[in-house]
């Protein structure tokens, strides 16, 4: 049995060296408050170039458009893909997302891991770069600091990983332990930091990285596109009808496609040389992972979880494919995307569906307003509609890896990155048509507070139209304890009535980041944006088309008859919360009110990204991006409040004994059946079992012998822990395997095996397991 791995403390950053919440209701965020210089000559020379919203030091790199080859040995990269268990406490601590302070964990359904990529340059080694997608809510500023401090520690071969090239990027999973995030907002429903959950995520996202980098082998890469439909449909059509006709309609293409969200899946295929094995695939594809609701106290992936299993198991399976090959989903724009795609209804007996403008129900109010998946009928918190949007996008990335054999090379063997730290704050700058404007301090405002119908908030918020003057007064009072924005702050935001003035708010430690991670990645014609936010649709777009067209411009020459390829991941390194159009932020339904910076945030992110952007040419030194002047966020892992009560210790009942039977399997049951059994348990807390399992099923072999064919990686065997008595210590857990929606349980003679570790009064942590009787699937 493998156990937990080392959770020992890792030195705090070098700032010399690299150097969020979700959805958090109104009620759980009021109950807490009871060096440039060195360019600017550049800048003086560019000023026709920044009002184009192009890049001021494009001429600092004299072979910034050389041509480059584009066939033979300059198709070949470095490639890597490495995965490694990310589980954090899987009971008692408050899962991300919802900002629910009821939502605690109770079980596993599904484990959650750290996929890493790496891609890096034949002819320079250096030039490399790491794309990790973690089964989290977000990428966060703390885990990122831990997981560059832990590379750090690993010899002089991993010196190459640094600020600029590594990216943390998130699937978005609401469904995930929580307590983990660097800034105090996201702290607040979790009771605060846990350091067993962070170092869970930033131990398993380094064990990706050392697998990833020993597998690295010269090898080729593919990018292919494909369309998903009925996986995600736009939770805010309302706001997104805001931007301009002309431009919606530019990406109306049909009924099933009609431009409200992206449905595109574009996909990169990793292929070694030596045997012309794929050693894995990372996705792109926008929907929520908010398929299971905000009761759901199961840890799972959620449905890009579900993809990411599925077709892990089906192309291990092909003679063309590595044995330990990797599938990456990553989210790209997110944003106003939901895969509840049946629409938003009203749990209210009135059969009709929500608001359209605010989301409200026959009430006036949000709390009914519900998403509805695919198999919303089903009692089960979400779980089959999970399933059946993740298996959706497992479709279609299993046809698209089908049809990728000739499908557009990446070549010319350029790989460059950047990484830069930029303080939004009063952060001046000029737009493409000549117009001065400025990005903000962080606020939120009231239709945050109002959720959305994939998890509506409390009180008397609602989206669109909520403000003081049409809500309790007793959340302006609320709000000025926190602190009243400065008329400076007023101005900025614009069409926002601020509720929570989170970035000028610095006590105990900041709220949420002010300080935001500018960062692309570019491999051959392929460019990477990493967005620290949610961007919405048509955010996405336009940031997309801006580093298309800074692309062409810079370095049209490199790409031969190749055009570029532009893709958007995140929410990544930090969690910056949304980034909605300055149309949609006018309109402030959730996203917009969510959008931090003010209305111009897109714009800032957007004129940040090409400033940078010749740092991907082709000339451009290694990690040269990691000497400029620039503020750093700080680290909170060492300082951060935590107020989640640890495990006291286990007892077993008298007579009995950890991992004993309570209640017993029957010994047949029909396929389709639920079979569980419950024993006599201790708190997972105690060993999170990275790289191991709480749970198998094994089947009974012809000769006797026991093979496992499930564990709790698998969606349809589940975990669940209950504590009976806490004054004694006592717990049962109960193993559950589903067979009706597992299509690979079969005929045959099984048993459940049990694996814990029980703590005593003094301490001390003992293994035990436990086994229930045979039991035959007929």
């Amino acid at each position: 049995m493998k156990t937990q791995r080392d959770g020992s403390k890792q030195n705090a950053p070098d700032p010399s060296e690299c150097r969020t919440s979700a959805r958090l209701t109104a009620r759980s965020a009021l109950c807490l408050i009871a060096s440039i210089c060195s360019l600017c000559l550049v800048y003086l020379t560019s000023s026709t170039f920044l009002l184009r919203n192009r890049h001021p030091l494009a001429g600092i790199f004299d072979d910034a458009k050389s041509s480059l080859p584009v066939s033979g040995n300059d198709d070949l990269y470095l490639i890597g893909a490495g995965k490694a268990d990310i589980t954090g406490p899987v009971v008692e601590i408050n899962l991300m997302g919802y900002a629910d302070m009821k939502q605690v964990g109770t079980g596993l359904r599904q484990r959650l891991y750290s996929r890493a990529f790496i891609i890096g340059s034949i002819h320079r080694p250096e030039d490399r770069f790491v794309y990790l997608v973690l089964d989290t809510q977000s990428g966060d500023t703390a885990v990122r600091y831990g997981i560059l401090s832990g590379l750090s520690t690993l010899g002089p071969e991993y010196a190459v990983y640094a600020q600029h090239n590594v990216a943390v990027t998130a699937t978005h999973s609401h469904s995930g332990p929580g307590a983990w995030l660097n800034y105090l907002l996201p702290q607040i429903t979790s009771k605060g930091f846990d350091k067993q959950s962070y170092r869970a995520i930033v131990d398993g996202a380094l064990l990706s990285i050392q697998r990833a980098h020993e597998r690295l082998t010269p090898g080729r890469l593919n990018v292919g596109r494909t369309k998903v439909y009925d996986a995600s449909i736009n939770r805010s059509l309302y706001a997104y009808l805001a931007n301009p006709e002309d431009e919606r309609q530019t990406y109306n293409i049909s009924e099933a496609d009609d431009g409200s969200v992206e449905k595109d899946m574009t996909m990169l295929k990793f292929q070694r040389d030596s045997d012309g094995k794929t050693i894995g695939v990372l996705t792109w594809f926008p929907t929520h992972g908010t398929s299971l609701f905000g009761n759901n106290t199961l840890i799972t992936g959620d449905n890009k979880g579900v993809a990411a299993d599925m077709l892990e198991k089906e192309i291990r399976l092909l003679d063309g494919a590595a044995d330990d090959f990797v599938a990456g989903f990553s989210q790209a724009s997110v944003g106003d995307t939901s895969p509840n795609v049946l629409g938003a209804w009203c749990e209210d007996g009135t059969g009709d569906m929500c608001s359209f403008e605010n989301s409200t129900c026959s009430d006036g109010r949000s709390q009914k307003c519900h998403g509805r998946g695919p198999f919303f009928r089903e009692q089960d918190n979400g779980a089959a509609s999970c399933y059946e949007v993740g298996k959706r996008q497992f479709e279609a990335a299993r046809e698209l890896y089908d049809a990728m054999q000739s499908d557009e090379p990446i070549h010319g063997n350029v790989v460059k990155s950047f990484h830069v730290f930029h303080n939004m704050s009063f952060f001046d700058f000029v737009l493409p048509n000549g117009t001065q404007v400025q990005s903000c301090p962080a606020a939120l405002g009231y239709s945050f507070a109002a959720g959305t119908s994939d998890g509506p908030g409390a009180f008397d918020f609602t989206q669109h139209n909520s403000n003081e003057t049409n809500t309790s007064p007793v959340w302006k009072v609320v709000s000025s304890l926190l602190r009243d924005p400065t008329e400076e702050q007023d101005r900025c935001q614009g069409q926002k009535p601020i509720l929570l003035d989170v970035g000028e708010v610095h006590k105990p430690y900041e709220w949420t980041p002010n300080i935001v991670d500018i960062q692309a990645f570019r491999v051959g014609q392929l460019f990477i944006v990493v967005s620290p936010g949610e961007a919405t649709t048509m955010s996405g777009r336009r940031w997309k088309n801006a580093v298309w067209n800074g692309a062409k411009e810079l370095f049209g020459s490199d790409f031969g008859s190749s055009e570029p390829i532009v893709v958007l991941g995140g929410p990544a390194n930090s969690y910056a919360h949304y980034i909605a159009t300055e149309e949609e932020y006018g309109i402030q339904r959730y996203e917009g009110a969510s959008t931090l910076y003010g209305p111009h945030t897109l714009a800032a992110y957007i004129n940040r990204t090409l400033t940078f952007l010749p740092y991907l040419s082709s000339t451009s030194i290694a990690g040269s991006s990691n000497k400029l002047p620039q503020p750093f966020p700080p680290d909170n892992s060492n300082n951060s409040l935590n107020f989640i009560s640890p495990v006291v210790f286990d007892s077993p009942p008298i007579f009995k004994s950890f991992g004993d039977i309570i209640r017993d399997v029957h010994e047949v049951y029909a396929l389709g059946s639920l079979v569980n059994a419950t024993f006599v348990g201790a708190n997972p807390r105690n060993n999170l079992r990275l790289e191991g399992s709480f749970a198998l099923v094994e089947q009974r072999q012809d000769d006797g012998t026991w093979k496992v064919v499930r564990d709790d990686s698998d969606w349809h065997l589940v975990y669940h822990w209950r504590r009976t008595n806490g004054l004694l210590g006592h717990s049962e857990v109960d193993i559950v395997w589903e067979t009706r929606g597992d299509g690979r349980a079969g005929k045959g003679t099984y048993r459940f095996r049990y694996f814990g570790d029980s703590k005593d009064v003094g301490g001390d942590i003992t293994e035990f397991e436990g086994i229930s009787g045979e039991f035959r699937l007929v």
